[in-house]
């Protein structure tokens, strides 16, 4: 299975599919636990969909990358996948809205799951071709850590920009 990268990507994006869905509920579930909402959707801000993609992302990067070591550029790739996938979730979702005006509910729903396709097709692409080197593997790890600590910390304090604004209530953030 080590060798299987079109396996383990689909893998990937079976699982980012279905823990992104979970995270989307998880904090209502939870009764609105403090402790699920650094992780978990708190509202239906463009950011908050990004987070849940991020999370699973991070997540299955870890459990990856114990048996793809020996790829020199194995975070590398990931921080590009992780990056294209959270730049199109806002791509998709304002250029749509912006040329139509609102976008039905399947097609928010859509938007998820299109960029977790992308990103694992895109991330199956540059471990096959094995030419994206690092030359440092703790920048990229670093840097998708203070990623997963920007969403952790915007949580719960939440920029006042468009990117945080929840539509349904017009408000920012887990004090929503």
């Amino acid at each position: 299975m080590k060798r299987n990268i079109s396996l383990w990507q689909f893998a990937g994006f079976a699982f980012t599919s279905l823990l992104g869905t979970l995270l989307h509920y998880l904090y209502e579930l939870t009764g609105r636990s403090v402790l699920a909402a650094p992780f978990s959707g708190v509202n239906e801000s463009t950011w908050e969909h990004m987070k849940l993609l991020f999370f699973p992302l991070f997540a299955f990067a870890i459990i990856q990358s114990f048996f793809f070591k020996d790829y020199k550029g194995f975070w590398c790739v990931k921080l590009a996948g992780t990056a294209v996938g959270l730049i199109l979730i806002p791509a998709i979702f304002y250029t749509y809205n912006g040329a139509f005006g609102k976008s039905p509910d399947w097609f928010n729903i859509a938007i998820f799951f299109i960029c977790a396709a992308v990103v694992f097709l895109l991330e199956a692409y540059l471990l096959k071709k094995d030419s994206f080197k690092c030359k440092r593997r703790w920048i990229p790890i670093a840097l998708l850590c203070v990623i997963g600590v920007l969403f952790i910390l915007f949580t719960f304090i939440t920029p006042t920009l468009p990117l945080f604004l929840d539509p349904l209530t017009g408000t920012y953030g887990i004090n929503g």
